[in-house]
């Protein structure tokens, strides 16, 4: 946890943004894989987290802005919990390291939110997981198709946690090195023969070695095509590609996101070369276009831009890259968007939505890719954001557009043939916005053709 001033300023600065109401706070609760006591990995919600840093199962929180309350709900331990979990600290000695005196059993929380939804507003962040909807039907008598969340809560949570601390961003940086080693690790084994599993396994012991989980399943794959494949079970061959996209969490619960790309041999085939360097570029464009105030749509546009012109120099585009980038022709090699806010959530806040999140409440693009950019607002200082564009052939995305003569004016189909089952290639850094300019978090993993060549 950080001190008990960080989080007691944190519920300050809330209280004063939203005014008046009750701010209700859900914790997660255990949950079983396959039976009640063999659960997942504990969890805790990162507002929570944000606002009262404790991760245990079982508690949820009141600010009662009006009556000046703040207030855990939860259960001490019984003697059957420490015969299997050994003795721990108390509630409440440990709600008081971050700043509540106010403990009380978790029974009671039903009559206060009644008695409070009789008089005046609770405020309750958007559900997302099974339990937090039930309970929501409970506590205030809503529908699941009701419960979307209170908009003043909602933009208050974001007006802070998009601005990241000194102390956050340490925190963030040291999640970004363990991420990096990971993915080190990885591109240093790759060998023809071996398995995605085997590949997996290096980097989930550099994580577990600095006492870190994962920051989401791991993506390791010979189809690096497929955006989100967690599929480990190829064998690894000589001239295949191979992208990871893979992160850590530190214990405090902050992410690291970083995707690499590598050719199994020691070397890239020429294809892959001149691929691979018309990401490089991609990543590097928008690397350099990284300032306080710009639109982080802009830099969206100019990686997708100069995908197009590398595109058209290896034949497999034509026309004027502007055009075609906002007809959404770019998206047949590149689907999705350029990157997404991170920090206590991978993709910080996503539960809050997007359009709150990335678009400042502004409705979102339907255009196919355009429609997967998840930031799209001026960059301030403070932010913390993941840089990623990618290049993708998709066999069935290919056929598709093929058939339906999509976007014939920039796209050379019978050229495109040729490069079917070439792969993906995305590579991915994170950022931190400052006054002047950004910053790179963590350690650098190799990038260019030549650094990731002189690793292999």
């Amino acid at each position: 946890m950080f001190s008990s001033n960080t989080y007691v300023q944190r519920r300050a600065a809330l209280k004063q943004k939203i005014g008046s109401g009750v701010l209700l706070f859900m914790g997660n609760d255990d949950m079983g894989l396959n039976y009640e006591d063999n659960a997942f990995r504990y969890r805790q919600d990162s507002t929570f987290l944000y606002y009262f840093g404790l991760s245990a199962a079982g508690l949820n929180a009141i600010i009662d802005i009006d009556e000046d309350r703040e207030i855990i709900f939860g259960d001490e331990l019984t003697i059957d919990s420490i015969i299997w979990m050994g003795t721990l600290p108390s509630l409440k000695s440990r709600a008081a390291e971050v700043g509540i005196t106010d403990v009380r059993p978790a029974a009671e929380l039903t009559d206060y939110l009644r008695t409070a939804k009789s008089k005046r507003t609770v405020h309750y962040l958007p559900p997302y997981r099974p339990e937090h909807k039930l309970k929501l039907m409970d506590w205030l008598g809503l529908a699941p198709a009701e419960q979307t969340g209170s908009i003043p809560f909602i933009k208050g949570v974001i007006a802070q946690r998009n601005y990241k601390t000194d102390e956050e961003i340490a925190e963030i940086e040291r999640a970004c090195d363990v991420t990096a080693d990971m993915h080190i690790k990885a591109m240093q084994v790759i060998r023809p023969g071996m398995y995605e599993y085997e590949v997996v396994a290096e980097m989930n012991r550099v994580a577990e070695m600095n006492n870190c989980q994962l920051s989401f399943p791991t993506i390791a794959s010979i189809n690096g095509q497929t955006l989100h494949n967690h599929y480990h079970g190829n064998q690894i061959k000589s001239g295949q590609l191979f992208l990871i996209d893979a992160g850590c969490e530190t214990e405090m619960g902050y992410a690291g996101d970083m995707s690499s790309t590598v050719p199994v041999d020691k070397t890239f085939t020429s294809r892959q070369r001149a691929v691979y360097e018309i990401q490089n570029a991609m990543h590097l464009g928008a690397v350099s276009a990284l300032r306080p105030g710009i639109p982080y749509m802009e830099v969206y546009d100019l990686s997708a831009r100069i995908m197009v012109d590398g595109m058209k120099a290896l034949g497999l585009m034509k026309g004027n890259a502007e055009d075609a980038v906002r007809e959404g022709a770019h998206a047949l090699f590149y689907p999705h968007g350029l990157g997404h806010m991170m920090g206590l959530d991978v993709h910080d806040m996503e539960n809050l939505g997007e359009v709150w999140v990335g678009y400042a409440g502004q409705p979102k693009s339907t255009q196919f890719g355009r429609r997967s950019q998840r930031l799209a607002i001026p960059l301030e200082p403070g932010f913390v954001f993941t840089v990623e564009p990618g290049v993708y052939f998709i066999p069935e995305l290919i056929d598709l557009w093929r058939g339906e003569k999509k976007f014939t004016d920039f796209i050379n189909y019978d050229k495109v043939e040729e490069y079917r089952h070439f792969g993906g290639i995305r590579n991915e850094e994170d950022y931190l916005i400052t006054p002047t300019g950004a910053r790179r978090l963590g350690k650098k993993i190799p990038l260019t053709p030549d650094e990731v060549e002189a690793l292999r």
